[in-house]
């Protein structure tokens, strides 16, 4: 093992770089467009992405900095979607932060550094880099949801994200200060060998899973765990809730990974019973609260709890009678959920974004009356993602659900046959409010009866977000073989 291994940690150190050089630029750009940060911006992100696709071709496992860090392809993959997601929100955002005056330096610097605190996380190795990368991710959210400073919604949701976030990142920090007092290291992979080993202080350890569970359940956004969703995704701007939904959601699930299969897969009988409550009652929670929502954003923001909680359902049936001969199938059919659904996420916000204007939050239901009268085309892409969403075929949401519930069938346990029933009947009730979205789109009359005007790469980013969200849909078997050679690699290491 290489001690240091810069080689390994190139596209962090690019995106610390640039980031860096991007603040210094903006102070230097006197267009209101701010197009110069903005193109830097992007091709810093484009640029990380493409450096993370050809490490994952490339298919190696490499260790860093005294083995706190690790490159692999699951790393890899994921922070390769955590670009796009993170490229293709600001072009949807760019618009939109224009006529609210939020299009300055510090949109495009926060967001960088927000990915690289992703990015940290998904390399992490050692429980430091893993809060490491937590705090500098979410310290940047936090600053971009205050982001508008005039507006009293946005800073109160602010306000509610800081606290409810210091208080769950307190619950991880102290579950992993009792790993360490149990095992002694720091260190992901030592940890595994000591509890691998018959731990002495197993009450411990249960107790300090119990609180890891807890603070990463809260990243998740896991009922019951849940409660700032709602608030934040509703009072933070429509960029910035796509910036909180998306690629944070796949540093959550990789550090949920990391920690609970790389380094405490002995503790899997403990872990996966507390992930089963969390998905059941993520799955109620949150397809029954969205049935009463108006406000869009709102209702999102509930489906995101319930999705959260069929991708976690995945992740508590990797291990079966202690054995783990389900544990690659089931865990990369979680990862192939959670990367779809971001892609899904994107498009539905950035739809939100799109039919907002200067001085109009388009965030009621309501505001989307008659979109087919005005743009066919983008309520058919809409229609996509709502169907997606909903687990509809022929979309990238319906066989990820299939995928799931395939995982947990294939155990052949009651309890987890029982559980894939149970998510169906849930996500058949989902299935109500999505459809609602769809009706008021293309049957009631639109209250703006003014053709959609958007920007040419908006509409360009959309039109493939929604064909995207379709392809994965009709021909899932690329990005799931891609999803399975990631998950067997990061086990296999």
């Amino acid at each position: 093992m290489n001690n240091m291994n810069w080689l390994a940690v190139y596209p962090e150190i690019i995106l610390l770089g640039m980031a860096c050089l991007v603040a210094l630029v903006d102070l230097f750009v006197s267009d209101p467009g701010r197009r110069p940060t903005y193109w830097l911006t992007q091709l810093t992100i484009a640029v990380v992405g493409v450096v993370h696709l050809c490490y994952f071709n490339d298919g190696l496992t490499v260790y860093a900095m005294q083995g706190m860090v690790v490159a692999d392809p699951m790393g890899h993959l994921l922070a390769f979607f955590s670009c796009i997601a993170t490229l293709v929100t600001l072009v949807y955002a760019r618009p939109y932060a224009g006529s609210r005056e939020m299009l300055k330096g510090e949109l495009f610097t926060l967001s960088l550094f927000s990915l690289l605190g992703v990015n940290v996380m998904l390399a992490a190795n050692n429980f430091l880099v893993v809060y490491l990368g937590l705090e500098l991710m979410t310290l940047s959210l936090y600053a971009l949801v205050a982001l508008r400073r005039d507006h009293a919604v946005s800073t109160e949701a602010a306000m509610k994200y800081f606290v409810l976030g210091a208080l769950a990142s307190g619950f991880l920090l102290y579950g992993l200060s009792m790993m360490y007092g149990a095992t002694g290291s720091l260190a992901i992979p030592e940890v595994f060998k000591v509890i691998s080993g018959g731990a002495p202080n197993k009450s411990v350890l249960v107790f300090g899973v119990v609180f890891v569970v807890a603070g990463l359940a809260f990243k998740l956004g896991a009922a019951p765990f849940h409660m700032w969703v709602p608030d934040v995704y509703q009072g933070a701007p429509t960029a910035i809730t796509l910036l909180i939904g998306g690629a944070p959601k796949l540093a959550a699930f990789a550090i949920t990974v990391r920690l609970l299969v790389e380094g405490m897969i002995g503790l899997a009988v403990d872990w996966q019973q507390m992930l089963i409550v969390l998905a059941v009652l993520s799955l109620v929670i949150g397809n029954l609260a969205a049935i009463a929502q108006t406000n869009l954003k709102r209702l999102l923001a509930y489906s995101t709890i319930a999705q959260m909680g069929f991708m976690v359902l995945g992740l508590a049936s990797g291990v079966v009678n202690n054995n783990t001969l389900s544990a690659a199938n089931a865990y990369s059919s979680a990862m192939f959920y959670a990367v779809t659904y971001v892609l899904t996420t994107l498009g539905s916000f950035g739809m939100i974004m799109l039919l907002s204007r200067a001085g109009h939050e388009a965030e009621e239901i309501k505001d989307l009356a008659g979109l087919a009268k005005r743009s066919p085309w983008f309520a058919l892409v809409m229609t996509i993602f709502m169907f997606s969403l909903a687990g509809i075929p022929p979309t990238a949401g319906f066989y990820a659900k299939l995928a799931v519930l395939q995982a947990m069938v294939s155990t052949n346990v009651p309890l987890y046959i029982g559980l894939a029933v149970a998510a169906v009947v849930l996500s058949l009730i989902g299935a109500f409010y999505y459809l609602r979205v769809i009706k008021v789109m293309f049957f009631d009359e639109p209250t703006d009866s003014a053709a959609l005007a958007a920007p040419a790469d908006v509409r360009f980013v959309m039109t493939i977000n929604g064909l995207a969200v379709l392809v994965f849909g009709v021909l899932p078997g690329g990005l799931m073989a891609m999803c399975a050679q990631a998950i067997v690699k990061a086990l296999a290491t």
